[in-house]
This record gives C-alpha cells, sequence and structure tokens, in this order.
C-alpha cells in the first residue's frame, strides 16, 4: 500500500518555544493516532468547537492550538492530528519517519479505533509498542477510544475487546461517539491533559526547570556589618603621601 504523505502542516509548531527550550507547566502536547476513517479529526473538532463534522478531506496531519480551561487551569494546548494508513513495521518509510517525530515531540497519546472497523482495532497494538519504543522510559499516558459508539448496527469490535487490548497494554479504555455525545468526547481530552500535567508536577515530563537559583534579599544589618569593615580598614591603611 503506498504510504500517505504529509502535508506541510505536518509537526509544524505554530507556539513557539523560548531559546533555553524551556516548557511551561501549562504547555500541553497532544497526539491522536489511529487508523484511516476512524473519526481522529471529528473527534479533535468537536473537542475544540463543540461542533460534529462528519466529512473530512483525507488527512495529512494537522496541528491545533488552543487555549483551553481544564477545572479552572489555563492550558496552551497543542493537539497533533496524524494520517491514517501509517504501516509502523516499515521503518524505512518517510511516513513512519514522520510519525516517530510526532510520537517524540508529545506527551500524551490517544490511539483511537472504529467499533465498525475491526481492522482499525487492530492497529491500535503496533502503534501503542511504537509510542513505547520511541519513549522507552517515558511514562507518557495513553488513553484507548473506541469511536462511533453510536454505529451499534455495524458493531465489529466488541465493549469487551477494547476494555481486554487497555488491560493488556496497561491503558485506560473509552468507548464513545463523537456525533452524538460532546461530554464523552470532552472528558477523553481532558483526562488526559490533566495525566500530563500530573507528570509535568512531579517532573516526569519535559519542561525543564532553571538551574539559576533566586538571588537572595539583602539582609540589612549584613550590609552595615560589611560597611563598617570597610571604612575600619580604609582608616587603618598606611597613607602613602608625605
Amino acid at each position: 500500500m503506498r504510504p500517505p504523505t504529509m502535508s506541510g502542516h505536518f509537526l509544524l509548531a505554530p507556539i513557539p518555544e523560548s531559546s533555553s527550550d524551556y516548557l511551561l507547566p501549562k504547555d500541553i502536547k497532544l497526539a491522536v493516532l489511529g487508523a484511516g476513517r476512524v473519526g481522529k479529526s471529528a473527534m479533535i473538532v468537536r473537542f475544540l468547537t463543540k461542533r460534529f463534522i462528519g466529512d473530512y478531506e483525507p488527512n495529512t496531519g494537522k496541528l491545533y492550538s488552543r487555549l483551553v480551561c481544564v477545572e479552572g487551569d489555563q492550558l496552551s494546548l497543542q493537539i497533533q492530528d496524524t494520517p491514517g494508513g501509517i504501516q509502523v513495521q516499515d521503518s524505512l518509510s518517510p511516513a513512519v519517519d514522520s510519525l516517530s517525530k510526532c510520537v517524540q515531540w508529545a506527551e500524551g497519546f490517544l490511539l483511537v479505533y472504529s467499533i465498525t472497523d475491526y481492522d482499525s482495532y487492530l492497529s491500535i497494538r503496533p502503534l501503542y509498542q511504537h509510542i513505547r519504543k520511541v519513549h522507552p522510559d517515558s511514562k507518557a499516558p495513553v488513553i484507548i477510544v473506541g469511536n462511533k459508539g453510536d454505529l451499534l448496527h455495524a458493531r465489529q469490535v466488541q465493549t469487551r475487546d477494547g476494555i481486554q487490548l487497555a488491560n493488556e497494554l496497561g491503558s485506560l479504555f473509552l468507548e464513545i461517539s463523537t456525533s452524538e455525545n460532546y461530554e464523552d468526547v470532552c472528558d477523553v481530552f481532558q483526562h488526559l491533559c490533566k495525566e500530563v500535567s500530573k507528570l509535568h508536577s512531579l517532573g516526569g515530563g519535559r519542561r525543564k526547570a532553571s538551574i539559576i537559583p533566586r538571588p537572595r534579599s539583602p539582609n540589612m544589618q549584613d550590609l552595615k556589618r560589611r560597611f563598617k569593615q570597610a571604612l575600619s580598614s580604609k582608616a587603618k591603611a598606611p597613607s602613602t603621601l608625605g
């Protein structure tokens, strides 16, 4: 199968980092991965705008940047949408290389399949393994999402299958309908944001703390003592005139 091509927007971050590569505590970087036609783009747009748009052009990768509020905290959120149909086993593919850079960039992940497409379900495990390969020592949170939960008449993946897979991989699992339930979509993204924030708080994220200690406020008594010492030394110094 011919690998999907990447648009110029893929992995393009519009919110620049500082020259010291310092990530602020409220910066959250997420990536949404999965097969094609599972509703990744629709989920992201639904979360950010509350609108459901059912039809999209073939996904070539797009970065969404938005300020959002999660439980009273203001977050600078960046969500990387990714193309479907990437075979992560093909390590020499340019598409896999771009996906690897996206995985390396992100701090939290949504792995999405459609309950109406069993093949999309089978793609989740290789994607998860690829994440852990890129982040071998990382505790980056991963949530597995079974989307299109409203299409029960076309179901190919049972809920118990998603639960079993998530248990095997040590991930959280949620089955949702992007088209019918905005609250479920919102819960998925908010939970992932909170998990990434926890890593920041524990120092497990990519946030870099300053190594320059904060200067101490001068002690006035110490300043007076040092001033008297300087005057005394000046008075005792021998004169060079005469």
